[in-house]
C-alpha cells in the first residue's frame, strides 16, 4: 500500500473558498470520484471528488475552514498498483478546471454527477490510470441566483425523498438548506398529515408556512385556541384540501315569507318558541334533498360508490364563545315549524353553554350556516365532511324588484350552496338552488 496526499485542485482565480461540507471521515473507504468536499465561493457551488479510491487518515479539513488550489485535505492509502499506472497521452491533453467546469451551463436539478476522470488526475499532477474522452462531466453546482441554496448532496438526498427544495426554509449559512432542515421539513408533513386519505382521495403534501418572529415587528400577544377551534380547524382544513368544492350562489324573494312569520308570532309566542327565518329554509332543504337525493349522500371510503340516505338530519351551525358548533336537527322531515324552533333553541342553549353531546353532533346529511342575523351580501361556507353538501345564508334586504309594469320592494334572501363536485356537477348544483329558492319564495309549495 501507498499514501498519497488528497489536494484541493484547480478551483480557479480564488484564494481562498469557504468549506460548507466534509462528506468523508477519517477511516472510510472511498471510491475514484466520491466527493469529499462541497466548497462555495461567490459564484457557484461545487464538490471537490476523490482523485483515488483509497482509505481516508489524517484528515485535517473541517467545516468553515478556508481553502485555496494546493490545500492539504487528507492522506490516502490507495493500491501500490494504481500509483505506478503509467501515464499516457491523454494526460497531455489541455483539461478544463474545477471553476471553468462549473461555470458551464448545467440545470440546478440535475442529479449528482462527477467531474472529468482527466481533470482529477492533472490538477494533482498524479497519473491517470485509464484513457478519457475529452468531453468533460459538468460539477453539480448551486449558482447564486438560484431559487433555493443548497449543496449538491443535500439536492440528491431532496430528490431520494421526493422534496421540493423551494419549500423547504434554510437554517444554515446565509439561508442555506441542511440535510437537517429536509428532514425537519418531511417529519412535520407527515405530523400534519399531509397526505391524509378522505373519501377516497389523497390530499396533496402541503408545504408549512415559514415562521417568523413577529416580535420584531412590533408587540404580540399570543392567545391559546379554543379547544373546539382546534378540533374544527383540523377537520375544515381536512375538508378543504381533500374536497373538489365548486359555490353556487343565488337569491330569492322571501317577502311573502317574512309576512306569514309575522303573522305566525303571537301564536309561537303562546307555545313558547321563537320562530325564525332557519326552520323555514330547513323544511325547503329537506324538499330540495328528496327531490336531489346525490345532495342527501356521502361517498363510499373508496370515492367508487354514493351512498344516498333515506333520513334527512339537518346540521345548524351555532356561534358560541368558544368557536363554531354544528348540533344536529334529526328527522326534520317529520317535525312540525313550532317543534323544530323548540329543539332549535334547546341545541343552541346547549351549544353556548358547552353542554353539546356526541350525539348531537353526530349523524347530519346537510348542514345549514346562516349569518343572516349578522351581516354580509355573500360567502362560501366549506363542506362539513363526510357531507357532500351545504347552505350559507346571508342578511335579507329590501330591494326594488321589477314585476313588469313598476318597481316593487321585495325582501331579498341571498344564499350559497357549496358542494363535492366528484358527487354534484354544476347544472345540479343550481337546479337545488333554484328549488330552494322557489320554495322558500312560496311556501305553500311545502305542503304539497
Amino acid at each position: 500500500m501507498a499514501k498519497i496526499q488528497l489536494l484541493v485542485p484547480d478551483i480557479g482565480d480564488f484564494d481562498s473558498v469557504d468549506v460548507i461540507e466534509v462528506l468523508i471521515n477519517d477511516g472510510d473507504q472511498i471510491q475514484l470520484d466520491d466527493s469529499v468536499l462541497t466548497l462555495e465561493s461567490d459564484k457557484a457551488t461545487m464538490e471537490v471528488p476523490a482523485t483515488y479510491a483509497g482509505k481516508v487518515s489524517n484528515l485535517q479539513v473541517k467545516v468553515g475552514d478556508k481553502v485555496a488550489k494546493g490545500s492539504y485535505i487528507c492522506d490516502l492509502e490507495v493500491s501500490d498498483a494504481a500509483v505506478a499506472a503509467p501515464n499516457d497521452a491523454s494526460t497531455e491533453q489541455q483539461t478544463p478546471t474545477v471553476a471553468e467546469i462549473a461555470a458551464a451551463p448545467a440545470a440546478v436539478e440535475q442529479a449528482p454527477t462527477k467531474l472529468h476522470e482527466q481533470t482529477h488526475a492533472s490538477n494533482v499532477g498524479l497519473p491517470i490510470a485509464r484513457s478519457v474522452s475529452n468531453t468533460p462531466k459538468p460539477v453539480n453546482h448551486q449558482s447564486s441566483g438560484a431559487v433555493f441554496h443548497a449543496t449538491p448532496t443535500v439536492r440528491a438526498f431532496a430528490r431520494v425523498l421526493g422534496v421540493e427544495l423551494t419549500q423547504v426554509s434554510g437554517s444554515g449559512s446565509k439561508g442555506r438548506i441542511l440535510k437537517t432542515d429536509i428532514e425537519a421539513f418531511v417529519k412535520s408533513v407527515m405530523q400534519a398529515g399531509g397526505a391524509q386519505a378522505t373519501s377516497g382521495t389523497v390530499g396533496s403534501g402541503i408545504p408549512v408556512l415559514p415562521t417568523i418572529d413577529f416580535t420584531q415587528f412590533g408587540e404580540v400577544e399570543e392567545v391559546e385556541l379554543s379547544r373546539i377551534k382546534k378540533i374544527s380547524g383540523k377537520h375544515l382544513s381536512t375538508a378543504w384540501l381533500n374536497i373538489p368544492h365548486v359555490t353556487q350562489f343565488d337569491e330569492c324573494d322571501i317577502t311573502s315569507l317574512e309576512e306569514f312569520r309575522k303573522d305566525m308570532k303571537a301564536q309561537a309566542e303562546k307555545a313558547g318558541v321563537k320562530l325564525t327565518p332557519l326552520v323555514f329554509i330547513m323544511k325547503a332543504v329537506v324538499a330540495g334533498l328528496k327531490s336531489f337525493p346525490n345532495f342527501n349522500a356521502s361517498l363510499s371510503p373508496d370515492g367508487q360508490k354514493l351512498l344516498r340516505k333515506g333520513y334527512f338530519n339537518i346540521g345548524i351551525a351555532v356561534d358560541t364563545p368558544n368557536g363554531l358548533v354544528v348540533p344536529v336537527v334529526r328527522d326534520v322531515d317529520q317535525k312540525s315549524i313550532f317543534e323544530l324552533s323548540r329543539e332549535l333553541m334547546e341545541l343552541s342553549a346547549k351549544a353556548r353553554d358547552g353542554k353539546l353531546s356526541p350525539k348531537d353532533l353526530s349523524g347530519g346529511c346537510f348542514s345549514i350556516s346562516s349569518l343572516g342575523g349578522i351581516g354580509g351580501t355573500q360567502f362560501t361556507p366549506i363542506v362539513n365532511a363526510p357531507e357532500v353538501a351545504i347552505m350559507g345564508v346571508s342578511k335579507a334586504k329590501i330591494q326594488p324588484v321589477w314585476d313588469g309594469s313598476s318597481f316593487q320592494p321585495r325582501l331579498i334572501m341571498p344564499f350559497s350552496v357549496s358542494y363535492d363536485h366528484r358527487v354534484i356537477d354544476g347544472a345540479e348544483g343550481v337546479r337545488f338552488t333554484q328549488f330552494i329558492g322557489q320554495h322558500l319564495a312560496d311556501i305553500r309549495q311545502l305542503l304539497l
